[in-house]
């Protein structure tokens, strides 16, 4: 009875042994997975700080350009404006352009009317003064007959 105390007491311990290096292998496989967890940890740490600067260089340069967009929209503003004052008054110096214009051409044509008739007076004297002259000629003529 002795020896199937032992050998149940061996089998006991034997199973009790197995447990425990189970127990072992598993905790030594969680560990395992621990670190690989916290290696992935510090991986994805330097991985997300590189991130976090990639994000916070692009939100400078995002606000950077915001600025320059709006300080070329003022600066398009100003010159928009300043092209638009400039048209306005080239638009009245033309509206008094076209006023001197249209009195230069009335002008004109009252200058080339006054010039027709003058010809036309210039015209009638000359035939008158032909009329005269053959009449004079010929008194001339008369007169040399005499």
């Amino acid at each position: 009875e002795l020896g199937g105390y032992v050998r149940e007491f061996e089998t006991r311990v034997r199973q009790d042994m197995d447990e425990i290096y189970m127990r072992l292998d598993d905790e030594q496989i969680e560990r395992q997975l621990l670190a690989g967890r916290l290696n992935m940890l510090f991986r994805d740490r330097r991985a997300h700080a590189y991130t976090r600067q990639l994000m916070e260089t692009e939100a400078r340069m995002s606000r950077e350009a915001w600025v320059r967009a709006t300080d070329a929209s003022d600066l398009v503003h100003g010159e928009v404006m300043s092209l638009r004052t400039t048209v306005l008054g080239q638009m009245s110096e033309i509206r008094e352009l076209q006023a001197a214009d249209r009195r230069r051409q009335t002008v004109i044509l009252e200058l080339l009317r006054i010039d027709y008739r003058r010809s036309i007076e210039i015209s009638e004297l000359r035939t008158a003064l032909q009329g005269q002259v053959t009449a004079l000629q010929a008194h001339v003529t008369t007169l040399q007959g005499q």
